[in-house]
């Protein structure tokens, strides 16, 4: 018996790219033919949804603006084996899709991410590479795991993480909750490399630099309290410990030479210190233990997801 064909979707979120939607549908209709294209519109002001619907794509529309937002609503509607979502405005090449089904496929993967390879000088500007290497770095820091591009908008994502991932970001911190919901719950990640271009010089990019890199290292804060409580308010009551001892021990070398305490105010801001860092600790551990809970929580509603069928058919 053959295997049965791979349900494909291909998920395009967009805002205001009229310039580059065509190509997009069309490039991904023809290196996935056997895949369904979803063209998720944000409530676009120059005719991008209807040049999608004329492109061939199934197009919904958004309201409520913000990535986040369009790719929540995505994961939630569109039902599918293997999902590929993708930005709308062209910079990734479509040419790489089959090879990244192809190694979710054979890895058996949980998620794919397209690692970019600029294609220019102009494709992928240096800030942005810094911001991303130094973001990349700080995850793989606090959580663990190798992870090369973590703010990539080229994956490949199985049935079992899409549906059980909860989406809270509205924006461009998508791509850094997505990797973090994967490293956290110990899914399994490939990459493979893809060539990223530039976008047509009529097509202007919604990226704003320094606004969605202090939101993504805001959301790693909130992730880190949410996942890593331990670290935080641990770490937080090892220094106000440390601080503590060391307003103290003058103040005690001095009683033991003199017999005095000329500083009494600095020795109870020391003990109240002190008193605020163990309860620190103790809040860690409560925490933490609830995380722990929680995280348990997420993988078994994880693994009773529809696994995947690891001998389908990708080329049906």
């Amino acid at each position: 018996m053959s295997p049965a064909p791979c349900r494909i979707a291909v998920l395009i979120p967009c805002y205001n790219e009229a310039a580059a939607i065509t190509d997009v549908v069309a490039e991904f209709r023809a290196s996935l033919p056997q895949a369904q294209i979803h063209v998720f519109d944000n409530n676009s002001t120059d005719g991008t949804a209807d040049i999608a619907r004329a492109a061939g794509a199934q197009v919904r529309i958004e309201t409520r603006r913000g990535k986040g937002h369009v790719v929540r609503r995505m994961l939630a509607d569109v039902e599918a084996d293997i999902y590929v979502l993708v930005d709308g405005d062209h910079t990734y090449d479509a040419a790489v899709a089959p090879r990244l089904v192809d190694c979710l496929i054979s890895g058996r993967y949980d998620m794919v991410t397209g690692v970019r390879i600029a294609g220019g000088e102009t494709a992928y500007r240096p800030g942005h590479q810094f911001g991303n290497r130094m973001l990349t770095g700080l995850i793989m820091a606090l959580f663990g795991s190798e992870v090369r591009d973590m703010l990539s908008g080229y994956r490949v994502l199985s049935r079992r993480l899409v549906k059980s991932f909860p989406i809270a970001s509205r924006g461009f911190e998508l791509e850094t909750e997505l990797t973090v919901h994967a490293l956290e719950l110990d899914m399994t990640i490939g990459e493979v490399e893809t060539r990223y271009t530039a976008r047509a010089d009529n097509s202007e990019s919604k990226l704003r630099t320094f606004r969605d890199g202090l939101r993504i290292l805001f959301t790693i804060w909130r992730l880190l309290q949410q996942r890593r409580p331990a670290l935080i308010y641990g770490g937080l009551g090892v220094l106000g410990l440390i601080l503590a001892l060391a307003l103290t021990v003058p103040i005690g070398l001095n009683y033991l030479k003199t017999g005095l305490v000329p500083r009494f105010p600095t020795l109870i801001a020391a003990g109240a210190i002190a008193v605020s860092g163990l309860l620190a600790i103790a809040a860690g551990a409560i925490v933490s233990a609830i995380a722990h809970g929680r995280r348990e929580i997420r993988r078994l509603f994880y693994l009773q997801q529809i696994g995947p069928d690891w001998t389908c058919d990708a080329d049906r």
